[in-house]
């Protein structure tokens, strides 16, 4: 006999396994599978067109041009800026002539303010950190600008170089304005700032400077010629000058008032010519002086640092100052008062001429025309005791 059957214990294979029936196999469960993703058809390639020709669009070159005005001229009369009433009239017609439109995103970008203006600094790199004047006048500038809210941007020039770099420079657009110190006659900067229109004012007056341009300077014939005849009237009889860089308006009109004080008493072999405002050039045309002269009796310096390096040859020589020799600078400047004898001198505003200056530009960089194209400060004769 058989005892009761046992239930059987199910295993994971049973469960894992699908129940078979007898006789009968089960259908295996549909496979499911990914649906087949859509094809994309490309599109049908344009047919090439033949491209009509494009139509030149005017330029402010050809403005320029059909009205007979510098491209500078132009770019004024666009930004908002001065020109004279028949200039803009010529100009306002070729733009109907020419069909120039202005492209407003650029003139958009032209109205951007960069806030600065440049400070350009034509010297040796050598002179321009032992100058005072040149320190004075940027300081003076500075404080102006400071207020206006406006940064000064220092840009030293003393080579070609130098001056094809910086003038890239004022034409990118970098600066709203230049404040321009020492530039000699012909120099490319001046050119480069009448042409491309650029608000500026200069320290001192080139020859060549546009009469649109303005500057701010003293009147050098009419200081010379004071300090000259106030030499003069101390006794001297054989004056001489260190005349210090001809090249510039203020070393060619200092010369000029010399020459006039002095009339016919003036002798060109009496007359050293150097190049830069400097004290070693002052020792060097105070010992051709002598060499011409030994018994000169009355310098006149071109600048104080000029007078100082005269002073210290004059010393070497055994020659008093000023028992033996009058001797006279122009500036006012920190060499007048660290010689010994102090220097009878010119009185040169320099913080008031940079600061004059910073005004003009920004006058201009704000639209309005300067009231004076020509500011000339007063430079009193200051007298020590070197005379």
């Amino acid at each position: 006999m058989t005892g009761p059957e046992k239930p059987r214990r199910t295993t994971a294979q049973d469960v894992a396994a699908p129940k078979r029936t007898s006789g009968a196999t089960a259908p295996a469960p549909p496979r499911r599978t990914a649906p087949e993703p859509a094809r994309r058809t490309a599109a049908p390639e344009p047919a090439l067109r033949a491209s009509a020709p494009r139509k030149t669009r005017a330029t402010v070159h050809d403005v320029a041009a059909a009205a007979g005005v510098s491209r500078g001229t132009v770019n004024r009369v666009l930004n908002g800026g001065y020109v004279s009433t028949d200039a803009r009239a010529a100009i306002e017609a070729a733009i109907a002539q020419v069909g120039y439109v202005p492209n407003r995103a650029a003139s958009n970008l032209a109205r951007q303010r960069s806030q600065a203006v440049g400070f350009l600094a034509l010297e040796p790199h050598s002179l321009l950190l032992e100058d005072p004047n040149i320190g004075a006048i940027m300081l003076g500038a500075n404080a102006a600008l400071s207020l206006a809210d406006h940064q000064m941007v220092s840009l030293v020039i003393d080579s070609d170089r130098d001056t094809q770099r910086v003038g890239r420079y004022l034409s990118g657009g970098f600066v709203d304005g230049a404040i321009i110190v020492s530039a000699r006659s012909h120099d490319p900067i001046t050119r480069l700032i009448a042409e491309i229109g650029l608000p500026a004012t200069f320290v001192g007056h080139p020859p060549d400077l546009a009469r649109t341009i303005p500057f701010v300077g003293i009147d050098n014939v009419g200081s010379a010629r004071a300090i000259t005849g106030r030499l003069m009237q101390t006794g001297r009889q054989r004056i001489g000058m260190i005349a210090a860089a001809l090249d510039r308006d203020s070393g060619a009109d200092r010369l000029t008032g010399f020459k006039e004080a002095l009339g016919d008493r003036f002798d060109p072999q009496l007359v050293a010519d150097v190049p830069l405002y400097d004290y070693a050039y002052g020792v060097k045309g105070m010992r051709a002086l002598l060499d011409r002269e030994p018994e000169i009796d009355g310098v006149f310096a071109a600048s104080d640092a000029v007078a100082a390096g005269a002073l210290e040859t004059l010393r070497e020589a055994g020659r008093r100052v000023p028992e033996d020799v009058g001797l006279v600078g122009f500036d006012d400047s920190s060499w007048a008062l660290r010689a010994q004898p102090q220097l009878s001198t010119v009185h040169q505003p320099a913080r008031e001429i940079g600061r004059t200056a910073a005004e003009s530009v920004l006058q201009q960089i704000g639209g309005v025309e300067p009231v004076e194209l020509s500011v000339l400060l007063d430079s009193p004769v200051v007298w020590r005791h070197s005379a």
